[in-house]
């Protein structure tokens, strides 16, 4: 019997070069670039993706890679990001998105429900953000 597969869309820290990437590195089976409908906020060390009015009203997109990952993968995420499950009290949910520019290619992405005081991320890549941020730190 073969592994399920399942796609996550990462955009933070799990990016490649980036602090959690070592927790999704293992399971990783395929990786493609892709764009879902979001924006981020900056919580310090990392971002979070809100999709909520704001984010439909001004049509604003975040760019992160689709990765493809077994059930074990999506476990160590979940535990990661701390989704506990549907009607828990997570920090993450973990909701279904579909890609903006290939709306065939879908799967699972962690998101905040509201910014809690965090600020909004000018742009829609966390690397970019970050090392501006770190550059400005390093001046």
């Amino acid at each position: 019997m073969s592994e399920r597969e399942l796609s996550v869309f990462i955009y933070g820290t799990l990016l490649p070069g980036q602090s959690n990437h070592d927790v999704a590195a293992p399971f990783i089976r395929r990786m493609e670039p892709g764009v879902v409908r979001g924006r981020l906020v900056d919580y310090g060390a990392y971002p979070a993706m809100l999709r909520d009015a704001e984010t439909h009203a001004g049509k604003m997109r975040v760019r992160g890679l689709w990765i493809t990952v077994n059930e074990q993968g999506l476990k160590q995420m979940d535990e990661l990001e701390q989704f506990y499950g549907i009607e828990e009290e997570n920090d993450y949910d973990r909701v279904w998105a579909e890609d903006l520019e290939s709306p065939l290619r879908q799967g699972w992405v962690y998101v905040w429900d509201h910014p809690r005081g965090c600020p909004a991320i000018k742009g829609n890549y966390w690397p970019d953000h970050l090392a501006r941020k770190e550059g400005r730190n390093q001046a």
